[in-house]
């Protein structure tokens, strides 16, 4: 006997299929469109990567600042999709001889994550043939989905949340708005957004369901491991901010003073944590789901080890 409440969600499901086979679009003749990178364009608008506020560049090197940051954009998108789809996968064979339309959508949500894999991993490919030599992104991202997934399923799905939220917050308020963008490097993230406004609706979903059925000792360590999976992110963040700074040092075009270098590579550390940590930890929604199911010490626990890492 299907409840109330598994009725609705299977709406919702239902929703999410219907709208992933309306906007569903072909990587190469939707996106690509036989274009290249014009790299007179940024590629990341100033609100996320903050390059104006080094004012000792030039317009020209906050321009290829914002591209290294685009391409390493698109790169850690690559990664942590590789995580999110095992765990969907994974949650899907709960619905194997029951809910087949809770099935489809998650199903499609696979086939999507696998096809957005492919255009980040085809993006860092075009942005290599028209950038310099020497750019690095050396994360491999089987063993970064192999050490995510080691923790409890509560504290992937929450990063997993965070993560599809902050997505949608960077394309509607940043990404879209913003004129001066490469027109192929914003029609990757247009689509990009068409098909993950939907995986934010069934993250939601399954993040609700999974958490109805822990004990309360399964959940605390689920607060727990998302803490030791937002640290995580950091170290990454930090890693790929020192490549980063290294690489627009030696590619710029001039010697940058040692105090110069240094003040990049702080600049894009902050950048990259207002974008991946910051900007997801603060998004409401999400704030408004993880205080339905956790206590406020546990809350508090969250906001300590966001603030240690400022």
């Amino acid at each position: 006997m299907i409840n109330n409440e598994e009725a609705v969600n299977s709406a919702r499901f239902a929703k999410c299929i219907a709208t992933s086979k309306r906007i569903n679009w072909d990587l190469e003749d939707d996106v690509i469109q036989g274009r290249i990178f014009d790299i007179s364009h940024k590629f990341l608008p100033d609100g996320l990567s903050k390059v104006e506020e080094i004012s000792f560049l030039s317009e020209s090197e906050k321009r290829f600042l914002s591209q290294i940051q685009g391409r390493t954009y698109a790169n850690i998108f690559g990664l942590v999709e590789r995580f999110i789809n095992t765990k969907m996968l994974e949650l899907g064979q709960d619905y194997q001889f029951g809910d087949q339309v809770a099935l489809e959508a998650l199903l499609r949500f696979s086939t999507e994550e696998i096809k957005h894999q492919e255009l980040f991993k085809k993006i860092d490919k075009m942005c290599g043939e028209v950038m310099p030599d020497g750019y690095d992104f050396s994360f491999d991202s089987n063993e970064v989905a192999k050490a995510v997934l080691s923790k409890n399923t509560w504290a992937v799905l929450a990063l997993t949340l965070d993560i599809e939220l902050f997505t949608q917050l960077h394309y509607r308020e940043s990404i879209e708005p913003t004129k001066n963008l490469s027109p192929l490097w914003k029609d990757v993230f247009l689509y990009h957004w068409k098909e993950e406004s939907q995986h934010a609706i069934i993250d939601e979903l399954e993040f609700i369901r999974h958490d109805s059925e822990v004990s309360v000792q399964e959940r605390d360590l689920g607060v727990s491991e998302f803490i030791e999976l937002v640290g995580a992110v950091d170290g990454i963040l930090q890693h790929q901010s020192a490549s980063d700074a290294f690489y627009f040092a030696a590619a710029c075009g001039r010697k940058l003073t040692e105090q110069e270098s240094s003040e990049v590579q702080r600049s894009i550390l902050a950048a990259y944590r207002h974008q991946y940590i910051f900007s997801g930890a603060g998004h409401p929604h999400f704030g408004k789901v993880l205080s339905s199911m956790i206590t406020t010490e546990q809350m508090g626990r969250i906001q300590t080890a966001l603030e240690s890492i400022k």
